[in-house]
């Protein structure tokens, strides 16, 4: 159902609020550049800094500049099981075509509570939901049995994984305990190239939102079983990649983006602030090395 570069998108701010025109703006160069799909309000998306209100409002701008060029993955992601509901009910509302939940952060849930949890929106709310794995930020680690099990029973509505685990090995884990074709996109840029050698299809992407067309291209090299190509082009991007997270994420990607994409503000929400200057060294050397600067 989703495959290719997969940008999760940053939530551009202007004096503390939603820039809505600059966000508009990079929803049209995404697509324009070969971005398969979007991903507003993930974790780049400053999520968790984000009013229910504000973030509906992202989600919803989102949906309408895309205008059915890509499908819109909506961050649905809560550590509170009704808050995920309600953003997943608004979601469908407004036409997003899937919903990427995170594990629950903070909370620490047991293995048999991530399964309660995921399985109690699978029956809450009929839109086609994406796991998303990232126990660094989260703590809680949706294991392989966990994702088969929720896979099983849910085979229509549990999709996909969005999967920045590090471990590549649950990509066969995955592949070899699922029975039907379940969608496996990766979560870590740097990793991308093992991830689709061995069963994966695209990636939910930070890098994609610096430099969009060469992710599109570099993925559909690997689609395309060009291991050349695909190869030069990770070549050009694993610098940035490493860059976007010299420094607590966001930061750099929005720094990079005020230099490569006009319009979009080097600003985040407390407690992240901007980057720091050897983030800001490695980002620009990076993009030099990518030939975007």
């Amino acid at each position: 159902m989703f495959s290719g570069s997969i940008p999760a998108l940053v939530t551009p701010f202007r004096d503390g609020a939603f820039d809505e025109q600059a966000f508009r703006r990079l929803v049209d160069w995404q697509i324009e550049s070969g971005s398969s799909a979007l991903v507003p309000c993930g974790t780049t998306g400053e999520s968790s800094t984000l009013s229910n209100a504000e973030h509906h409002r992202v989600i919803e701008v989102c949906i309408e500049q895309a205008a059915g060029r890509v499908p819109v993955i909506a961050g649905c992601g809560s550590n509170d099981t009704m808050n995920a509901v309600l953003h997943m009910t608004f979601s469908k509302k407004c036409g997003a075509a899937a919903a990427l939940v995170v594990a629950p952060y903070y909370n620490k849930p047991s293995q048999e509570g991530l399964l309660a949890h995921f399985s109690y929106l699978a029956e809450a709310v009929d839109l086609p939901l994406i796991l998303y794995n990232v126990p660094g930020r989260t703590v809680s680690d949706l294991k392989p049995e966990t994702v088969c099990e929720l896979a099983r029973r849910f085979p229509d509505k549990i999709l996909a994984i969005k999967d920045a685990s590090g471990d590549l090995s649950r990509v066969t884990d995955h592949r070899m305990g699922i029975s039907k074709q379940f969608t496996q996109l990766c979560g870590d840029d740097e990793l991308a190239l093992p991830f689709n050698a061995a069963g994966g299809v695209g990636c939910i992407s930070v890098t994609a939102n610096v430099a969009p067309a060469l992710c599109a291209q570099f993925q559909a090299a690997c689609a395309a079983n060009d291991l050349e190509e695909a190869r030069r082009l990770n070549d050009l991007l694993y610098p940035l990649h490493y860059a976007m997270f010299e420094d607590s994420s966001p930061g750099p990607c929005k720094y990079a983006l005020s230099k490569v994409f006009e319009g979009i503000q080097n600003e985040l929400r407390l407690p992240l602030v901007p980057c720091n200057q050897t983030a800001r060294d490695a980002v620009d050397k990076a993009l030099v090395h990518a030939g975007l600067l």
